[in-house]
């Protein structure tokens, strides 16, 4: 079974992961922290057929590659990345701001991109990595590996 295409949003949520070092990898599985810090998403994937599964809402309930398995492809050269547009997205607190806009997702892409763009980064740039991005892991089609566990409580 794939997976579900990600909102886009993910893919901004991912690239901060990586630049506040919240994910640990370790061969074909990692940890990652949520921008709270109370939650750890556990990530296992099979290279051979590009299966991956995370413990993350998103991939939970949503049947969508969530962002902790977005930043591991990423970090395993799996999809493209680029550092200063993530270092942009830094020390973003995600949970606040979805529930500031109530998970309305464009609003948060907005919200986020002003504050990369004060932050130097031009919103154009950004955007298009995100959908190269999204391309890429429309093209790579992940399987689901396995079945998916139920998403951790806060700590």
């Amino acid at each position: 079974m794939k997976w579900k295409l990600p909102p886009a949003i993910k893919v901004y949520e991912a690239l901060g992961t990586i630049a506040d070092k919240r994910i640990k990898v370790k061969g074909d599985a990692a940890v990652v922290t949520s921008s709270s810090g109370d939650k750890h998403y556990e990530v296992r994937y099979e290279s051979g057929t590009h299966a991956i599964t995370a413990n993350d809402n998103g991939s939970y309930w949503q049947g969508y590659l969530g962002y902790p398995s977005i930043a591991f492809l990423m970090k395993k050269k799996i999809i493209s990345f680029d550092e200063a547009i993530a270092k942009s997205l830094e020390k973003t607190e995600w949970k606040k701001i979805n529930a500031k806009f109530k998970n309305n997702f464009e609003k948060t892409e907005a919200f986020v991109l002003g504050v990369a763009e004060q932050r130097g980064m031009p919103r154009e740039q950004i955007t298009t990595l995100v959908k190269k991005i999204m391309d890429e892991i429309r093209e790579l089609k992940p399987e689901k590996l396995g079945a998916t566990k139920k998403p951790p409580r806060g700590d």
